[in-house]
C-alpha cells in the first residue's frame, strides 16, 4: 500500500473513532487519547492530522455534513424542476428535506448512525448548536426556507421559522434514537427504524406547515 493511502486510511480511522466516541459521550466526555486508542494510532498522529480536540470535533462533524447538504439540495432542485413554472407543494419540499436523511442504504452503516448521534448532540447543545450547525448547514437550510416561503405566501416569517424549528427538533430526536418510542409504544415502534418513521414525519410536518399557511 502506498504511503499516501496509509495516511488516508489512518486519518479516516481517526475520524471514524472520533465520530463514534463523540456520538456516545459528547464533546466533554471524550479525550484525544481515547480516540487514538480506538483508531489504533498514537495520540501524536491524531494531533498531527487534526490539532486540538475541538478542531477534530469540527472536522468530524463537517465530513458528512457536506454529503447531507448535497443529498438534500439535489432532492429539492429535482422537485423544483419537476414543478417547472407551477407552485411546488409543501409536501414535496418536506419530502426533499427528509427522504435523503431517513431512507437509503446508508442507514445500515454504523458510521452514519454515529454521525446522526453527533448531529442530535450538537443541535441540542448551547455550546455547539448555534455556531456549528449554522456553519455546517445554514446555506442549504436557507434554500429550503425560501422554497417554503414561496409555497406559503400567506404565512408570516415567524410562522415559517418556528415551523422549521419544530421540524429540526423532531429530526434531532429521531436522530438521537434514544429508545423512547420503543418504551412508549411497548415495542410496537422502534426508534432506530428511521425509514419506518419517514412518511409519518412527512405527513405530520406537512400538515403543520399547511396549517400555518391558512392563518
Amino acid at each position: 500500500m502506498a504511503e499516501a493511502e496509509i495516511r488516508i486510511s489512518r486519518k479516516d480511522a481517526i475520524l471514524d473513532a472520533a465520530e463514534a466516541n463523540f456520538a456516545e459521550h459528547g464533546y466533554d466526555g471524550v479525550t484525544l487519547r481515547m480516540i487514538a486508542k480506538d483508531a489504533g494510532v498514537d495520540v501524536a498522529l491524531a494531533n498531527y492530522h487534526f490539532g486540538r480536540k475541538h478542531e477534530l470535533f469540527e472536522q468530524t462533524f463537517q465530513r458528512r455534513a457536506e454529503i447531507l447538504n448535497k443529498w438534500r439540495l439535489d432532492a429539492l432542485e429535482a422537485c423544483l424542476k419537476q414543478a417547472e413554472e407551477g407552485p411546488v407543494s409543501v409536501r414535496d419540499i418536506i419530502d426533499a428535506y427528509l427522504r435523503p436523511l431517513m431512507t437509503g442504504p446508508h442507514l445500515k452503516e454504523p458510521g452514519w448512525r454515529n454521525y446522526y448521534g453527533m448531529v442530535a448532540y450538537v443541535n441540542s447543545s448551547t455550546a455547539w448548536g448555534g455556531q456549528l450547525m449554522s456553519r455546517s448547514f445554514d446555506p442549504a437550510i436557507d434554500r429550503f426556507i425560501e422554497a417554503l416561503q414561496d409555497a406559503l405566501p400567506e404565512a408570516s416569517d415567524d410562522a415559517i421559522y418556528w415551523g422549521y424549528h419544530c421540524l429540526s427538533g423532531a429530526l434531532t430526536l429521531a436522530f438521537a434514537q434514544t429508545g423512547r418510542l420503543d418504551h412508549l409504544s411497548k415495542g410496537k415502534v422502534c426508534s432506530t427504524d428511521l425509514e419506518g418513521g419517514y412518511l409519518q414525519m412527512v405527513d405530520f410536518i406537512t400538515a403543520g406547515f399547511e396549517r400555518i399557511g391558512q392563518r
